[in-house]
């Protein structure tokens, strides 16, 4: 059996959980695009500015609204707890629910990208990354004269509890296999969804950026008597009662396991480079999500990308 990790409960791992190596090439953006809506959360207005950026800068959130233009790496280290949604803080200033947008990049594989933003919070969009995906697919996608980094998963790494845990495993492929369970038992018309892929930007595009956020109608109710989401609707998200969506349609039958997948792509971007293994949840969240990004870094190496020979 592994070894408790850390000194904390639930946290489980061997050795050595990861190593980086040499992949294929970064790639960017060949032109700006650029996506408007609503912030779920605030009601304000937001404009995202997908912009190219050079090679081995990763990926980085500029605050366009602030007299200093405050630069937010999206990094785990840069990550702060906030409630059903993944918030980063550098420099006195933050950007909210970025899993979406984050999602969209690392599933496209590119490795490079400043994205401009005028105001704390993403636009919620119709709750996937869907138009983000069509934005950065009709300006382009370049490849760089430079390697990406990847971080291999060796070894086996576990957090969490019963209820709730994540899982990291090595993989024969040179791929990210990634596998959610979801379980609404108290929910009916979400019940019981399993969804498992192997990650590639077709498939990505395909059958998980189309996938939206979800709610249940009580948690949405109060949500909105609390003063948030107030310019929310149920074309915007989908929210359950008995019956299932109010007011909309799935668009998979197992959207809502297919969205917690599209979550943890965006989440373990921050690692800040390719991940190669299997990643296994049940129940998890941002905040394991999170955890196990941590862990991983902490144990692996990162290697710097190498210029590509002309």
């Amino acid at each position: 059996m592994p070894r408790q990790a850390g000194g904390k409960p639930g946290w489980q791992r061997t050795s050595r959980v990861a190593q980086p190596r040499q992949a294929a090439q970064q790639q960017t953006l060949k032109a700006n695009a650029v996506v408007c809506g609503v912030g779920y959360w605030s009601g304000k207005d937001v404009r995202v500015e997908f912009r190219p950026a050079p090679p081995d800068s990763g990926i980085v959130f500029v605050r366009d609204d602030l007299p200093n233009r405050v630069r937010i790496p999206a990094r785990v280290e840069h990550r702060i707890e906030t409630p059903l949604r993944t918030t980063l803080s550098c420099g006195g200033a933050r950007v909210e629910m970025i899993e979406h947008v984050l999602a969209s990049l690392a599933g496209l594989g590119i490795d490079n990208c400043e994205v401009g933003v005028d105001q704390v919070e993403m636009p919620g969009l119709d709750g996937s990354s869907g138009p983000f995906v069509e934005a950065i697919c009709a300006a382009g996608i370049e490849a760089q004269d430079a390697s990406a980094a990847q971080l291999i998963i060796r070894e086996v790494t576990r957090l969490g509890d019963e209820e709730s845990w994540i899982e990291a495993r090595p993989s024969r492929s040179d791929s990210l296999s990634l596998r959610y369970r979801l379980d609404y038992r108290d929910t009916s018309a979400i019940g019981r969804q399993t969804v498992q892929f192997e990650l590639s930007p077709e498939l990505f595009r395909r059958e998980l950026a189309p996938c939206r956020t979800f709610i249940r109608k009580s948690e949405a109710e109060w949500l909105r008597s609390q003063g948030f989401a107030q310019r929310v609707t149920t074309s915007d998200v989908l929210v359950f009662d008995d019956e299932g969506p109010i007011g909309n349609t799935l668009r998979f039958e197992d959207e809502c396991a297919r969205h917690k997948l599209l979550d943890m792509v965006g989440d373990l971007a921050l690692c800040g480079c390719r991940v190669v293994g299997q990643i296994a949840s049940h129940c998890g969240g941002h905040r394991l999500n999170s955890e196990l990004v941590r862990i991983l870094l902490q144990e692996g190496e990162r290697v710097q990308s190498r210029r590509r020979s002309a």
